[in-house]
């Protein structure tokens, strides 16, 4: 497989997809179109966010074409160069994937060697469920099952701050409640500005910050960009 799991789209005070352009480049080397799939948009329209990746892709001198457009979605994926996902609403993405019946269609296409991008909702699909998103349930898919391409969950934007006077759970006590329930999963916190590649056998933390790692009954820790993440795609 070839993946590119980002965090998130944007750093503060920068363009749209600027900081990740260059990884994003790379693991679309030899493409010049992808699909695209713009599912987890809420407040602004499939064709707007079409655009806006288009403008940036542009740089690359790629193709955007959205799944929106096609009569047969499933076809359109099957013959896919590359898939991006974007982010957004994470039960919005999916259900409208599990609507469209495309998470078979995509985990085969991914399996087989075509490329994938996914940002923040478009890496958390990625995972066997959607259970560690950060988002509001504003829909209610099928299930909570995901695409199932890695074998761990991603919590994108990864923050260890807890505000003055919020008296509310930390991102890190969320996740260890999920894993009360969930015992035998890996859970990485994606700090904004990172994200994961996937080639083959081999996985990497790209960024300048440390990667938070969770499991039932190991204590939490950190990795670093050239640690030995090795563990985490073993099934």
């Amino acid at each position: 497989m070839n993946l590119l799991l980002i965090s998130n789209s944007t750093n503060a005070g920068e363009a749209y997809l600027k900081y990740p352009i260059a990884e994003i480049q790379k693991t679309l080397a030899g493409v010049t179109e992808v699909v695209f799939i713009p599912y987890a948009a809420v407040t602004f329209s499939y064709e707007e966010y079409e655009r806006k990746v288009q403008e940036r892709f542009d740089e690359i001198g790629i193709k955007v074409r959205s799944v929106h457009r096609a009569l047969n979605k499933r076809n359109f994926v099957r013959h896919a160069q590359a898939i991006v996902i974007g982010g957004g609403n994470t039960f919005a993405l999916l259900k409208k994937m599990q609507e469209e019946d495309l998470l078979d269609v995509i985990f085969r296409r991914v399996r087989a060697g075509v490329p994938y991008v996914g940002w923040s909702a478009g890496s958390n699909v990625t995972c066997p469920t959607i259970c560690t998103t950060n988002d509001m349930p504003i829909v209610e898919p099928q299930s909570f099952r995901a695409i199932g391409l890695v074998p761990f969950q991603i919590n994108p934007h990864y923050l260890d701050a807890n505000p003055a006077g919020h008296a509310g759970e930390t991102r890190e006590q969320r996740i260890l409640e999920y894993l009360e329930a969930n015992r035998s999963r890996y859970v990485v916190g994606l700090r904004e500005g990172c994200m994961i590649r996937i080639e083959g056998e081999s996985i990497e933390l790209i960024g300048s910050r440390t990667m938070r790692i969770f499991k039932k009954g190991i204590e939490t820790y950190e990795v670093k960009p050239g640690d030995d993440i090795s563990f985490l795609v073993k099934r």
